[in-house]
């Protein structure tokens, strides 16, 4: 087993025992960001932009 694959599959197990599974997707990227360094910042920045919630403007704090 390749040393990215066992990387893969600790993060995957970590995760897995918090009830929080990889998907085929992550464990993509991390194979990607493992193998290519240069995709790391790339990467970082697509999930910043995907999960960030906009900040409201009126100064009044969000509620769920």
């Amino acid at each position: 087993m390749s040393e990215i694959e066992r990387i893969v599959r600790e993060v995957d197990s970590s995760m897995a025992m918090e009830g929080l599974p990889l998907t085929a997707e992550d464990k993509d990227r991390i194979r990607r960001c493992l193998s290519e360094p240069s995709s790391l910042e790339q990467t970082i920045g697509s999930l910043l932009r995907k999960h960030t919630v906009p900040a409201q403007r009126n100064g009044h704090a969000q509620r769920l």
